[in-house]
């Protein structure tokens, strides 16, 4: 007897295990989002080990961008290798939660191409948020570890999938099959980011051609003939349709009518603007080194009816922005992330004594001049000094990772290294005019009895003792 209740514990367990699986994969109806507003960003910037993190930008318009954070980054990779790179940033259907997956990678810290590609992480980095402000610390998501001699895990994507009310996570591995080792695109469901199903080819190219980076938007009723469309980097940017993202896909043509190939740009970035039927497909320059540009459709299924955007018409910010994503922002969420990171004003610093002249950076030494050419080599942002509270750091717009410091009382232009020594150099109290009140003056973190002057043009960290020295060390911010 207890032999058969034994038997009938375990039908009525698996069952209920059944159930249970069958329960988390059924399609959910996704809450009605509040209108979007605004945009969000997620990028890196570069090859260096703090390039190689997560960084954003925010705009009002899909096509101008500032820097967040003060062009900062914004999340550190402590996991893996310590970089990361291409990250996704993804939404939950009802608005409740947040994730970044990202590339575990970081070339120059300890691995090259070569490695990276043969022997490469098999994971992906993944942060998780509730408000899109406040994250998680990163956990690594095996990805590629399942799938036979996979030698890397490269460029993530995720979409929701109402079929099956899960996420389709997908990405590139480097793997031989059928006679050919090159990148695939593998694609598995999850619900969590925590755990996947077995990957599953989802991207093939014929014979040796490699597939790396594709991103999938979803697009309206009545736009096109398909529900959804994805732009990818083969030899070309390659336009395909499908009405199931699981699918079977068509193939609609490339942007090589606008001159854009996958020898020239990677890493298509999808976003439709907030207020109308138009979407910009953003691509990286990564062979000319520019970063994104921008290409606009009203029909992403056509790939025809795809245009270069007018001379003028967008602006990616100071920072470099690579591989990336981005999210169409609601009202609340816009006011929490711009409460969290508030965009700091752009600022002239002119000279006192000297007002028709402008403090500059030239070959990364510091000076003051008239009728500055680029205009962005004397703009700067005044933020929150690295060394301490109630002080200021001088922060450059066009090289935004760089900061005015003093190095034996001569100024330059460097690139905050992390140190102690660095902050301190390169933190100032913002006090008022030695010269004139309404002004500005700048006096030393590191040796309070100096101030930013000017001498013979040059900036320098002097003692100021005379009528003429506090002249030259008074300045303001203009707009």
């Amino acid at each position: 007897m207890s032999r058969v209740l034994a038997r009938l514990y375990a039908v009525s367990l698996a069952a209920c295990l059944l159930f249970t699986t069958w329960s988390v994969a059924t399609p959910k109806e996704a809450a009605a989002l509040d209108p979007t507003v605004g945009y969000l960003m997620a990028h890196f910037t570069g090859e260096s080990s703090t390039g190689q993190q997560i960084y954003l930008a925010h705009s009002t318009d899909g096509l101008r961008w500032t820097d967040l954070n003060s062009g900062g980054l914004v999340l550190r990779s402590t996991v893996g290798t310590r970089g990361v790179r291409d990250p996704a940033l993804v939404r939950s259907p009802n608005g409740d939660r947040y994730w970044i997956i990202a590339t575990d990678l970081c070339i120059g810290c300890g691995q090259d191409w070569s490695a990276a590609i043969n022997n490469g992480s098999r994971n992906l980095v993944v942060w998780e948020s509730t408000d899109l402000v406040n994250w998680s610390a990163p956990w690594l998501l095996n990805v590629a570890g399942a799938i036979p001699d996979g030698r890397n895990a490269w460029a993530p994507e995720a979409i929701w999938n109402p079929a099956t009310g899960d996420y389709v996570l997908y990405w590139a591995t480097n793997v031989p099959l059928n006679g050919a080792t090159k990148h695939r695109i593998y694609a598995a469901r999850t619900t969590n980011f925590r755990s996947i199903t077995t990957p599953q080819l989802y991207i093939d190219r014929p014979g040796s051609q490699e597939i790396i980076d594709t991103q999938i938007v979803e697009v309206p009723a009545g736009v096109g003939v398909y529900r959804y469309v994805r732009a990818s980097r083969d030899g070309q940017i390659a336009i395909e349709g499908s009405n199931s993202i699981l699918g079977t896909w068509t193939s609609l043509g490339n942007l090589s009518g606008v001159g854009l190939t996958g020898a020239q740009v990677e890493g298509p970035m999808w976003t439709k603007f907030n207020s109308r039927n138009e979407w910009a497909l953003y691509l990286d320059q990564y062979s000319s080194g520019r970063g994104y540009l921008p290409v606009l459709t009203t029909d992403p299924s056509n790939a025809g009816s795809y245009r270069l955007p007018a001379s003028g018409s967008y602006a990616m910010g100071g920072t470099r922005k690579r591989h990336g994503t981005i999210l169409n922002l609601t009202a609340a969420e816009q006011s929490r992330v711009l409460a969290r990171w508030p965009v700091t004003a752009v600022n002239r610093i002119q000279s006192y004594n000297f007002q028709d002249r402008y403090v500059r950076h030239y070959d990364y030494d510091v000076r003051i001049d008239p009728n500055v050419s680029p205009a962005q080599d004397g703009q700067w942002r005044v933020v929150p000094g690295l060394a301490g509270s109630g002080t200021v750091s001088i922060q450059s717009v066009n090289y935004p990772s760089h900061y005015l410091r003093h190095y034996g009382f001569d100024f330059r232009l460097e690139a905050n290294d992390g140190t102690a020594t660095f902050a301190a150099d390169a933190t100032f109290r913002q006090v008022a005019g030695l010269a004139n009140s309404s002004w500005t003056s700048f006096q030393s973190y590191s040796h309070p009895d100096r101030y930013i002057r000017h001498y013979s043009y040059l900036l320098r960290l002097d003692p100021v003792s005379d009528t003429s020295g506090r002249a030259d060390a008074t300045f303001r911010l203009t707009t």
